[in-house]
């Protein structure tokens, strides 16, 4: 059962991956408030039939879960989007990347204080491996450029969508207990769209889809169905299979599926150091969830 959750971990980083891919093809074509809101439009209609076909039916979930529901909406969906756009308006993807880099290490801290999920020095150790593996992914094998820029806007917005997704997976939690993944992820996404609609619709949304073509709406469905519906549904089943620290040090992965896509796709070139920081990370991840499997 654990090897096809870590399975379904990997397969979602590689979705989530390919976003970058995605996103950049998408980039100055579609403005980021009408990409967003669309993308999440999209995932809450593929979720209402994955939802449907999963568990028979479309549940009315608890009066007591539509806070958590509605938190869910405005930090994993509504405030990760706002804050992610912005910040790249200030610094570049790479860094960008870093910052966001720090979501396992974030969770697995807070994880431990407010979840009471237990977490050796050896764990620890783990999750710090696979995030100085990140670093050289993230940087093509130069951290020293990444680390050389001060700390200004860009990066304080961005340290928001940490913020976001750690409460999103941690509030994600106490929604499992009472609805099932793919429930709890169709909720929080359709009132994150609900949100979300509200900027879309001030950037001239309505006017903007006539002017979006094929190819741009090939990857609005990607980062849709595949980078939403899809990644983000295994990624809550797994929070619900294995815990919030063992799921989030997968995301670590991201970056270094990113670059692999980049190479395959986009003929991007790869240094020798960057593999190394793979196999860092891998074993990073490895030796986490290793020892949290003997805890």
């Amino acid at each position: 059962m654990q090897f096809v959750t870590y399975l379904t971990l990997v397969l979602t980083m590689l979705f989530w991956g390919g976003t970058f891919i995605a996103g950049r093809a998408l980039a100055g074509e579609v403005n980021p408030a009408n990409a967003a809101f669309i993308r999440f439009a999209i995932a809450t209609v593929a979720l209402f039939f994955l939802t449907l076909l999963s568990d028979g039916r479309i549940s009315i979930p608890p009066r007591k879960t539509w806070l958590p529901l509605l938190l869910l909406g405005l930090t994993g969906v509504f405030s990760y989007n706002v804050f992610f756009f912005t910040g790249l308006q200030y610094i570049s993807a790479g860094r960008a990347a870093l910052i966001i880099a720090l979501n396992p290490l974030a969770i697995t801290i807070f994880a431990s204080l407010f979840l009471k999920e237990p977490l050796t020095a050896k764990q620890f150790g783990g999750i710090l491996l696979s995030l100085t593996g990140a670093v050289f992914v993230i940087s093509n094998g130069h951290p020293a450029e990444i680390f050389s820029t001060g700390f200004g806007v860009g990066e304080i917005t961005l340290l928001g969508c940490v913020v976001s997704w750690v409460a999103y997976s941690l509030i994600g939690r106490v929604v499992l207990v009472s609805l099932s993944p793919l429930a709890s992820v169709f909720y929080s996404s359709l009132i994150g769209s609900i949100l979300l609609f509200f900027p879309a619709a001030y950037y001239g949304l309505f006017s903007n889809l006539g002017h979006i073509d094929a190819m741009n709406w090939l990857g609005l469905t990607y980062l849709g169905f595949f980078g939403t519906a899809l990644g983000f549904s295994l990624y809550y089943r797994a929070i619900k299979n294995i815990g919030a620290t063992r799921s989030g040090v997968f995301i670590n992965l991201v970056p270094l599926f990113s670059i692999l896509l980049s190479w395959i796709l986009l003929g991007e070139s790869i240094k020798g150091v960057v593999i190394l920081g793979g196999i860092m990370l891998l074993s990073g991840v490895s030796i986490t969830n290793y020892f949290r499997s003997r805890t």
